[in-house]
């Protein structure tokens, strides 16, 4: 018998494309109902891959991806009543919103989702409109999205999946393409989510995020490999960790006949040996 609080299972995961090319490897680890994790590494280890195999978007080529207890392939999402019970339950944001933003005006986006979960008319009328509320962007409604700023086609897109109410977040570099102010507007959007019962699984190589967002951290290296799991503060207070899968890079330059090494990245910020 499954266990309820396991949302995701991944077991010895495998992934490669048409040319063989390995894209993950070997990949063990579960997500519990309620978890903030982070998925951690340098830009090409396979964090966007991985995303998309517990999505659904991709199909693991070796191990098994169960989630709710249930193996995730495509066979099994072909059916309607699973597919329906999955969708209803995972949602995604794209590292680009203008991947996922398809829709000729804002309101028709937000009100997408609902209507292929078979909503009611008026239920899906006032998810949008709280969902609007709730991003502020009322003001977009009639928007084509394509002439929208990064910032608020992102909003648009985060809009667009919690309208579903998913109980689960996917994000893809959930930082990118947004300006400072946005950002931090983002992050704590994302710490209140959480706080109310979301389960969040965010990818990302930038640490300056990270322990915002995640009590959990998982780490990939550059050979595709799931290297470290653990606590955000175990993770990001291990260095020779964090260079070896290169988030972050030692600096050495010498002054008065001294040796100096810092340790560059966004977390950090300089830590100095000699």
């Amino acid at each position: 018998m499954s266990d309820p609080d396991i949302i995701f299972d991944l077991q010895q995961i495998g992934y490669s494309y048409s040319d063989l090319t390995p894209v993950l490897c070997a990949l063990d680890f579960k997500v519990n109902r309620g978890e903030s994790v982070a998925i951690l590494g340098a830009n090409g280890c396979g964090k966007s891959t991985l995303l998309g195999l517990m999505n659904g978007l991709l199909f693991a080529t070796e191990g098994a991806v169960q989630a709710y207890g249930q193996r995730l392939t495509e066979d099994k999402l072909a059916r309607e009543d699973f597919a329906h019970f999955f969708r209803s339950r995972v949602g995604f944001v794209f590292q680009n919103p203008d991947i996922q933003l398809f829709c000729p005006t804002v309101w028709d986006e937000v009100c997408f989702g609902p209507l292929q979960l078979g909503l009611s008319p008026e239920e899906v009328r006032q998810r949008a409109i709280d969902v609007l509320a709730l991003l502020g962007i009322e003001h977009l409604r009639e928007r084509a999205p394509f002439s929208l700023s990064g910032g608020e086609k992102k909003k648009v897109a985060i809009a667009s999946v919690l309208s579903m109410n998913t109980e689960v977040l996917l994000l893809d570099e959930p930082e990118s393409g947004l300006d400072p102010r946005t950002q931090a507007w983002f992050i704590e959007f994302l710490r209140r989510l959480h706080s109310h019962g979301k389960t969040l699984i965010a990818a990302t190589h930038d640490l300056s995020i990270v322990d915002e967002v995640a009590s959990r951290i998982v780490v990939l290296d550059e050979s595709h490999r799931l290297i470290a799991d653990g606590s955000t503060d175990e993770i990001l207070s291990d260095q020779e960790l964090l260079l070896k899968a290169n988030l972050v890079h030692e600096h050495i330059h010498h002054h008065g006949g001294v040796t100096h090494r810092h340790l560059h990245s966004h977390v950090l910020g300089h830590r100095h040996s000699h």
